[in-house]
């Protein structure tokens, strides 16, 4: 049996998955609902690319853009357990991102 991938809000135990118990005073997290990363890394929505998605919350605050955010990230203990999990699969981030702007369009 294949162990289960946790997604972002499930490890980092937020609070801000639709229906978790601090969306009223935070609000729902953008990697939640972010369906067109949905699948990458074997994650459910962004939750396991959630470094390129502006808005998600750590730290006590609300994340910008992937270029404002990507150094707090890329030293985040989640991106790392991804990043080893995925190993020879990681996707990178510009093609992530690219995923996002091309599906803008």
């Amino acid at each position: 049996m294949t162990k289960k991938k946790l997604n972002c809000w499930e490890f980092k135990k937020c609070g801000r998955e639709p229906g978790g118990l601090k969306t009223a005073e935070l609000g729902i997290c953008p990697a939640t609902t972010e369906n067109r990363l949905d699948g990458v890394h074997s994650g459910e929505n962004a939750g396991r690319a959630c470094w390129v998605v502006a808005g998600t919350y750590c730290k006590g605050e609300v994340q910008g853009s992937f270029a404002k955010k990507y150094t707090n990230c890329s030293q985040c203990e989640f991106h790392q357990l991804v990043q080893q999990e995925e190993v020879r699969c990681f996707k990178n981030s510009i093609l992530l991102i690219k995923k996002l702007r091309d599906d803008d369009t």
